[in-house]
């Protein structure tokens, strides 16, 4: 092999890693000795049940843990087992979903439910392979549940772990691309702990959420890893990871109609292969106009723009699409996050 082909920064991570392995036991015990000090209490961490491990992997994709617990609590106590799950209809999960935000995860946990029990693998899949073929399920969630649940010596590269090993090794390759995860897949695989990887992934996940922050102050100076660590080192931690560029945010507007005779509304079904997907809504137009947009939502690629008009009526109008219920009842349907902003700030009530 010719060095000359390599970097300067690339062969010092080949030297680190050919020197690194009898270190590995001190970055082990450090590690684990902080975790064991400073992890948070969590209900999935306090369980081996694959089923409930997957829910909760698949509420804290995209959700902070603060959140995410309410949700998690909500959706054990209503369905135990996956046998509940899968029985239920997808308008109760959405339902229960509601305010938690990209509803593909919602449709793609019930379906995996559905494909759990038609194919037997009550209570869970035990092999690797099948919980990655599991709709929703990517490499990361995947390892997290083998590992949690089996024990299983896969990794489980979150955003927190993709941060934790960037400054590490001090990789400045965007970790969001395709090949910049195979890299830091590769790496992890050498630091992985194959004898204790359930408590090696929870260890270094949690490092990455409470300690090694993407804002890090002055936790450098007295970081338990800081020996093993070649961002500290080279004064580059600030810096890592590395993202590929955002993609341009892009500019949408609707116009709600929110028709009342002071019992009934109108409300329809979400069919468009778009945003909030069978979730339900008022009448709307996308349109663009003058007018003044009162409410923004923005999503990860999109910023929504929105105003809701109301109509008085003595008789409610005939329109394709949307069904007539009695206000009351608009608490039985899922509705987005925007819309149920829009409630609250317009005051509507079933009399309104």
């Amino acid at each position: 092999m010719k060095y000359e082909n390599f970097s300067a920064k690339k062969l010092q991570i080949c030297v680190f890693f050919c020197n690194f392995a009898p270190k590995m036991e001190n970055l082990y015990r450090q590690l684990y000795n902080w975790y064991a000090q400073n992890h948070r209490v969590l209900p999935w961490r306090e369980t081996d049940d694959p089923y409930a491990i997957w829910l909760s992997e698949i509420i804290l994709q995209q959700t902070r843990v603060a959140q995410g617990l309410e949700y998690y609590t909500r959706f054990i106590a209503r369905w135990p087992h996956v046998e509940d799950l899968a029985a239920a209809d997808e308008a109760e999960v959405l339902r229960e979903w509601q305010g938690l935000g990209y509803y593909s995860r919602a449709r793609n946990l019930h379906k995996a439910a559905q494909m759990i029990v038609e194919k037997a693998w009550s209570p869970f899949p035990t092999r690797f392979e099948d919980i990655r073929a599991l709709p929703g399920v990517g490499d990361y969630t995947a390892g997290a549940i083998a590992s949690f649940a089996y024990n299983m010596p896969y990794p489980a590269m979150d955003g927190n772990v993709y941060r934790v090993v960037a400054r590490l090794l001090d990789i400045d390759e965007p970790f969001d691309t395709s090949a910049g995860k195979k890299l830091f897949h590769h790496k992890i695989e050498a630091f992985l702990d194959r004898e204790n990887p359930r408590l090696f992934n929870s260890a270094i996940m949690e490092f990455g959420a409470l300690y090694c922050t993407p804002i890090l102050g002055d936790a450098c100076l007295t970081c338990p890893l800081q020996s093993t660590c070649l961002a500290y080192a080279h004064g580059t931690a600030g810096l890592l990871p590395v993202r590929k560029p955002r993609p341009k945010v892009r500019d949408r507007w609707f116009s709600y109609h929110i028709y009342t005779d002071g019992e009934h509304t109108l409300i329809r079904r979400r069919e468009e292969k778009d945003i909030w997907y069978h979730l339900y809504e008022f009448p709307c137009q996308e349109e663009q106009t003058e007018d003044n947009y009162p409410f923004t939502h923005v999503l990860s690629h999109q910023k929504l723009h929105a105003r809701f008009i109301v109509h008085r009526a003595q008789k409610m109008p005939e329109i394709p699409g949307t069904i007539c219920i009695r206000w009351e009842e608009l608490n039985d349907f899922a509705l987005s996050r925007l819309t149920l902003r829009a409630l609250d700030t317009l005051r509507l009530t079933p009399h309104s």
